[in-house]
């Protein structure tokens, strides 16, 4: 939704709570887009963020089936004598 500044004024508490729900509300003046009214996002705190990379991290590693080792990764180009078949 678009509203002019100066309608705005008038409206301020209605088009922040609006903003809050996740309507994308834009202020313009003279017709143009000026600004844009965005909740803020609260950034957890770093025991919650540590919590959540070690719950992905354990996820994750029930994903990963191992493979060979970097040393025998490319084993399958080549024949017994060491040759590329």
């Amino acid at each position: 939704m678009e509203v002019s500044v100066s309608d705005a004024k008038a409206q301020l508490t209605e088009l922040v709570r609006r903003a809050q729900d996740g309507d994308e509300v834009i202020l313009t003046r003279h017709g143009q887009p000026a600004v844009r009214l965005v909740p803020v996002i609260s950034r957890p705190d770093r025991d919650t963020r540590r919590k959540i990379l070690e719950e992905f991290r354990a996820a994750a590693s029930k994903k990963i089936k191992p493979g060979p080792d970097a040393a025998h990764s490319q084993d399958f180009l080549y024949g017994e004598d060491g040759l590329p078949e």
